[in-house]
């Protein structure tokens, strides 16, 4: 490899996960991937085996180090599933099952646990609206239904917790890894006493937590062995995969719109503090500077794919999405009447509501699965396309998008997003944003770059532009308040 020097980031999602050695410049030289399972013991539950997420990781890695000299590793860095938690004992055994971001089964108690703390004061110190997502209200039912647990745990941990532990010995949180559990302050940057409190979980529970962009520790001895990593490899603060993936594709900074068209669709735009409301939740950012507004779909590639797995034959048909954009693509904006509500897996903004339902309005005789496909991706891209509106209300500039994910593999989806929002939309090179935002970071950390923003500018690149449409800018501003209509109509419904 004539010397070259690496990094790696580590993308350990709710999936698989994904070790990258990444260059100087961006480019990605060695990769090992390894499957994770996620168990469903009850309807409304979602668990992995922590230990598996270690198991990945070490596998993952020793592929990676299988084609490059682990001496020839700068630093490495993670990026993890976000929400999702375990409780270890003292030598750091998980005590149960993790639960995931998925996971439901705080939906029969997070608005108690909101009402009794104070909705607008949760909202005001963590960023986020009363969802059943984040970790907080899963804390809350376990100290309803099973106390003993939270109470023999000598740590609660996240996945990038969890692993820093096996890698160096102890277990670190990172700003963007903390943050979206719900028990830590924007402001203070550090967990939030008064949260804890009301779930009586002390704070010598929780590991510490750094500023991205930090070396937080090193690979031990026993983690170097395991690995085959060198004892004494930087661990960088890097986190949440979300805020990671906006990092990997250099859109965390002014008038840069991050769209991930990923199994959940999250669009993010950078705001130098942190604003508050309905449309999104408020996150902190992967460059330690300024806030991350992310608006999230829960069902955004998912929902596209229920639909093909269901009314289209299958995924298992190599051609089937060739075929719908290419009949799609005929089909005028409006899907000649045919209007979806996009919330197949509840609502996060504007409506945060995990109980609102799925709908497709106006089907006539003339409507064919190409409809239902298209009016699907018209509903998704609206319902993203307003939450980036109330961000420039709020005062945030806007003026490019650049996309990622699986879903941005269809033009003609990228085409809708250009359209719907009048702004230019980029399609990221790379389909591991996590990974790279992860190394990006370390990159950072370990002086290649002077700031992360200048690391992200040099490793990122974007692969083809898409200008919008003025002439469809009326029809879509028409579909746009026909379909913001559905869901107090549907709600009333039900």
């Amino acid at each position: 490899m004539g010397g070259e020097k690496y990094v790696i980031g580590i993308d350990a999602s709710t999936q698989s996960t994904k070790a990258i050695a990444w260059t100087r410049d961006g480019h990605a030289v060695a990769e090992g991937r390894v499957a994770i399972r996620t168990d469903q013991p009850h309807p409304s539950h979602a668990e992995q085996d922590a230990e598996t997420w270690w198991s990945s990781t070490r596998e993952a890695l020793r592929a990676v180090l299988a084609k490059i000299d682990p001496a020839d590793v700068d630093a490495i860095a993670i990026s993890d599933q976000r929400e999702t938690m375990v409780f270890v004992d003292a030598a750091g055994r998980p005590l149960a099952p993790a639960t995931l971001w998925i996971d439901g089964r705080a939906a029969e108690s997070f608005r108690d646990f909101a009402e009794a703390f104070g909705a607008e004061r949760l909202h005001r110190i963590t960023g986020k609206q009363p969802d059943v997502i984040p970790a907080v209200y899963r804390l809350h039912w376990f100290r309803r239904h099973n106390p003993d647990l939270l109470d023999r745990a000598a740590q609660i941990l996240d996945v990038h917790g969890f692993l820093t532990m096996r890698l160096s010995g102890s277990p670190h949180a990172t700003h963007t890894s903390a943050d979206p559990l719900g028990i830590f302050d924007l402001q203070s940057k550090n967990w939030s006493i008064p949260i804890l409190d009301s779930v009586d979980i002390s704070i010598t529970k929780l590991p510490p937590v750094h500023a991205p962009g930090t070396v937080m520790c090193c690979v031990s001895e026993p983690g170097a062995a395991e690995t085959g990593l060198r004892p004494g490899t930087p661990i960088v603060a890097a986190g949440g995969d979300g805020q990671c993936a906006g990092l990997g594709a250099n859109a965390v900074r002014p008038g840069t719109v991050y769209l991930n068209l990923g199994t959940a669709l999250v669009a993010g735009l950078w705001s130098p503090d942190p604003l508050t409301d309905r449309y999104w939740r408020t996150m902190t950012s992967p460059t330690g500077e300024g806030y991350f507004l992310e608006a999230v779909q829960r069902a955004g590639a998912f929902f596209v794919n229920w639909l093909i797995d269901n009314f289209a034959g299958g995924r298992a048909d190599p051609n089937i999405f060739v075929r719908l954009e290419a009949l799609a693509s005929q089909i005028p904006v409006g899907s000649e009447g045919l209007l979806v509500l996009p919330y197949l897996t509840g609502c996060m903004d504007p409506h945060w509501n995990p109980d609102a339902r799925a709908a497709f309005i106006g089907l006539g005789a003339h409507h064919t699965t190409a409809h239902l496909y298209h009016a699907s991706l018209e509903a998704l891209t609206l319902e993203t396309a307003r939450a980036v509106a109330a961000m420039r209300m709020a005062g945030l500039a806007a003026e490019r998008i650049i996309a990622v994910g699986g879903g941005a593999a269809s033009a003609l989806w990228l085409r809708m997003f250009a359209d719907a929002t009048g702004l230019p939309v980029y399609r990221g090179e790379s389909d591991e944003g996590s990974a790279l935002g992860a190394g990006i970071t370390a990159a950072f950390a370990v002086g290649w770059y002077e700031t992360i923003d200048s690391a992200a500018a040099a490793m990122s690149r974007t692969a083809q532009r898409i200008s919008p449409d003025p002439s469809t800018r009326d029809r879509w501003a028409a579909l746009s308040s026909a379909q913001s209509k559905l869901y107090a109509t549907t709600m009333k419904a039900l």
